[in-house]
């Protein structure tokens, strides 16, 4: 019996889909589709990192129609399936299996430890981005991650850095960005019972425990709901569980809609319920741009030409800059230099 194991949809353990439906086999199959490219992708977190590295599969599928992707994330459900023939979670019996494969190109986007370790370990034919050296630091495969690894270590070339995450990551793979968007599939289909008659704008208050320099006070976040409601919109507030107790209080101070926390895909789902949206740098931002919703971005401790906004909207930074370069804490406390003014001004010109 003739075989195919170098199709797209040759499983070899279960039933191929074409199988399932049409019961064909592999001789003479209309529907065979040959692996032209082995290709890995690691890149593992955070989550909005995962979001964002997704334009790079367009180019992928542009170049190389004959691709076959495989994608290593701690993310495995905002990794696009329709563009992905592979999704692994990182995790110790995915990884046994993986470092006995080979792959004709590897692209290596992450430098933590773990990542790197899986870079330098699996065969590929061609490497890019990140691996390991000898004393288990990170290293690049080739001089076109030079510039993205040397952002990373001093905090002066990282500030005079003018390139997006984007286009900072296709130069690392050998492309050049050309405005490719972010792919978020939308998995969860939910009514949300939200009424539509005014805009609505997400508040998305949270940017995790350890960052607490970019959070945006609660009273400019009171303030602000108050006064975008006075202007005509209407005020969503978003967040997960450790944002929980924050959005119940500022949601019976300032009003608007609060339905609770819930998981990654519903909260995609709610995301989508909004016009606008106003966050700190974090996950929702990148969530955002994904469902292609205007943006106003409040931006204090990195550098603003990381972000591709794809014209959606606008980032919003203290006056004057606070010097605290991608720090967790800030001693100055620079974020309540972005007045609740400057955010309503960027509300009324986006959304």
């Amino acid at each position: 019996m003739i075989l195919h194991s170098d199709c797209k949809f040759f499983k070899g353990s279960v039933p191929c889909g074409p199988h399932k439906v049409k019961g064909v086999h592999c001789e003479g199959c209309a529907d065979y589709q040959q692996i032209r490219e082995r290709i890995l992708i690691i890149k593992l977190g955070a989550a909005g990192d995962v979001v964002r590295t997704t334009p790079l599969l367009r180019r992928i599928h542009d170049v190389m129609p004959g691709a076959h992707i495989t994608w290593l994330t701690d993310f495995p459900e905002l990794v696009p399936r329709r563009h992905v023939d592979e999704v692994v979670k990182y995790s110790p019996k995915d990884l046994v299996w993986l470092l006995n494969r080979e792959f004709d190109i590897v692209y290596s986007l992450d430098k933590d430890k773990e990542a790197i370790a899986v870079a330098e370990q699996v065969a590929g034919a061609k490497k890019f981005g990140f691996g390991m050296d000898r004393y288990g630091r990170c290293r690049v495969f080739d001089e076109r991650s030079e510039p993205k690894f040397l952002t990373g270590l001093f905090d002066d070339v990282g500030r005079a850095n003018t390139k997006s995450y984007p286009e900072e990551i296709f130069a690392m793979c050998g492309f050049t960005f050309a405005k490719e968007p972010y792919i978020l599939e939308r998995t969860v289909t939910r009514e949300w019972n939200i009424p539509h008659d005014r805009k609505i704008i997400g508040c998305n208050t949270g940017c995790g425990g350890r960052w607490s320099s970019r959070l945006w006070p609660e009273e400019f976040w009171i303030a602000f709901a108050r006064a975008a409601k006075g202007m005509g919109y209407e005020i969503l507030w978003l967040g997960g569980e450790q944002e929980h107790e924050k959005n119940l209080r500022l949601s019976k101070a300032a009003g608007g809609i609060y339905p609770g926390h819930f998981s990654l895909a519903e909260f995609i789902s709610l995301m989508d319920e909004c016009d606008g949206v106003v966050t700190q740098v974090t996950m929702g931002m990148h969530i955002a741009l994904g469902l292609g919703k205007k943006l106003i971005l409040m931006n204090n401790i990195f550098n603003r030409h990381e972000f591709e906004l794809y014209g959606l909207g606008e980032i919003v930074e203290p006056p004057v800059p606070c010097g605290c370069y991608f720090t967790p804490t800030c001693p100055h406390d620079s974020m309540r230099n972005i007045t609740t003014a400057m955010v309503l001004e960027a509300v009324a010109r986006n959304v």
